[in-house]
């Protein structure tokens, strides 16, 4: 990018498409770094989400909530994940019609095998990024996301509208 035009655009457009740019950079990357184990960006951020986030082992409701994504999405993952042996779908004891994602007992010595890769993909990343600018970003991130949940509610509220409308 032309470093010209990349000053002459307005802050908040600038930082949506940057944001799109690293999202998809990074995952991309992460790929690559995690294809010798055989997974992708987006099996290991389920499996760090189980191991970070819960305590018991989550739903797919759950997860999917926790992911940012949809219960279709996060149960497409994990079962790709099941197939190699890494997590296990086990209905609730409780209620049947539940499906909670309990990580698979070697996935823990699998994912202690790719924490040094992504430790240092991260050490990579944030190279030059001093702790004040971490906290600055991780408070504007966490307002974006705060604000996207009020957009989804109002979108919700705006679909259930418009379906409660006769012939609509």
């Amino acid at each position: 990018m032309d470093p010209a035009k990349a000053s002459a655009i307005a802050d908040e457009p600038m930082i949506f498409g940057l944001l799109l740019i690293i999202s998809n950079r990074m995952s991309t990357q992460l790929d690559r770094e995690l294809a010798e184990f055989g997974v992708t960006a987006r099996q290991w951020f389920l499996s760090e989400t189980i191991r970070s986030l819960f305590e018991e082992p989550p739903t797919l409701m759950e997860l999917a909530s926790a992911m940012g994504t949809s219960y279709q999405n996060v149960k497409q993952i994990a079962l790709k994940l099941q197939q190699k042996g890494l997590l296990r779908l086990v209905r609730d004891r409780a209620d049947a019609r539940v499906t909670r994602v309990r990580l698979a007992e070697r996935s823990e010595a699998f994912w202690r095998g790719t924490d040094p890769k992504g430790a240092l993909f991260r050490e990579r990343l944030y190279r030059g990024v001093d702790s004040q600018d971490l906290e600055a970003a991780r408070a504007v991130l966490e307002r974006m996301l705060r604000n996207l949940a009020e957009i989804e509610v109002l979108a919700g509220e705006a679909g259930a509208r418009g379906r409660s409308r006769p012939g609509g």
